[in-house]
């Protein structure tokens, strides 16, 4: 056990010390906030345009992360030779996979905190017609953003710490204090004199985001153990773009009772189950937790089956 976690705080650490991670967070987060800037003329809708274009970032900057951080975490250790350091030692192989897999979903779970912090204050700021730009709740978060890399400045210059794991650090913490601040002691003015709200409904519309993430972390983590960064990413790009359009491909065949049609509606995984920001739109949607609890076992069974092709293709890997 203690290797295991040894091996998942250094798969977390290496990760976050990646100088794409930083510039990923930081920047899939001020694009949301920038999202909620601009004057749209939707007609009343522009809450709901908002809100479903920071979802989406949320959803394209974790796949990205995803695949990238699943690349740098194990192809690029059997490149280098780290891995067969690591397993010469009593760890399995089994061991290592899934070490690097929790390692790889801590950071992603990082990731999607810091964007979805960026998702529900784009929701309070996202304003209609009648409104203007909360220039004070951008002042208070860019000013956040730029202390955490300030500090981690400081810190990397006078303490010989590396600047990019404390600056996500920084940026996790300062952007948490932001937003409270922001929540509890500013206000965003709407049409007639109301006052925005923060659509908490976007919570779990978040966390079947992070399920998702989880599930394409693992498809990148198997492929990764047979290829490099590259043919990871056009696999996973084919199975996302698969599992968008199954419903079509398959679910249909499978409604009429064709056998090939129900095996692959099964294998190919559905990102519609997790995509949550429809529902919201047409105003069907509160704290759905029975259906998040659902995603949440749809995710685990997806998960742990490319964790399973995963092992079996690591078992017998090269590595010298």
């Amino acid at each position: 056990m203690r290797q295991f976690l040894t091996i998942t705080a250094n798969a977390f650490m290496e990760l976050v010390r990646q100088p794409i991670f930083l510039l990923l967070l930081t920047g899939s987060v001020l694009f949301e906030l920038f999202l909620a800037v601009p004057y749209y003329f939707a007609f009343g809708d522009e809450p709901k345009l908002v809100e479903n274009s920071v979802l989406a970032v949320m959803l394209l900057a974790g796949l990205f992360g995803a695949v990238l951080s699943a690349s740098a975490s194990l192809a690029r250790e059997i490149r280098t030779g780290t891995a067969l350091a690591v397993l010469s030692k009593p760890v399995g192989r089994t061991q290592f996979l899934l070490a690097k897999f929790t390692g790889l979903a801590m950071a992603l779970t990082v990731l999607t905190y810091v964007n979805m912090v960026g998702v529900l204050l784009a929701s309070r700021m996202a304003f209609d017609a009648y409104g203007s730009t909360d220039v004070t709740a951008l002042a208070i978060f860019g000013g956040a953003v730029a202390i955490a890399y300030a500090g981690a400045g400081c810190s990397n210059f006078f303490l010989r710490r590396p600047f990019v794991s404390d600056a996500v650090l920084a940026t996790v913490v300062m952007v948490t204090i932001a937003a409270f601040f922001i929540f509890q002691f500013t206000t965003q003015k709407q049409s007639l004199g109301t006052q925005a709200q923060v659509d908490w409904r976007l919570v779990p519309a978040g966390l079947l985001i992070l399920f998702a993430l989880w599930v394409i972390a693992a498809v990148a983590l198997a492929c990764s153990t047979r290829f490099d960064m590259i043919a990871t990413l056009a696999i996973c790009s084919g199975v996302f773009l698969l599992g968008l359009m199954s419903d079509y491909f398959f679910g249909r065949a499978a409604a009429h009772g064709s056998w090939w049609g129900s095996i692959l509606y099964s294998v190919t995984p559905n990102w519609q189950l997790f995509w949550l920001a429809d529902a919201i739109e047409t105003g069907k949607s509160t704290f759905h937790w029975d259906y998040v609890g659902k995603a949440l076992a749809y995710a685990v069974c997806y998960t742990g089956a490319a964790l399973a092709i995963g092992a079996v293709l690591f078992e017998d890997r090269e590595l010298s």
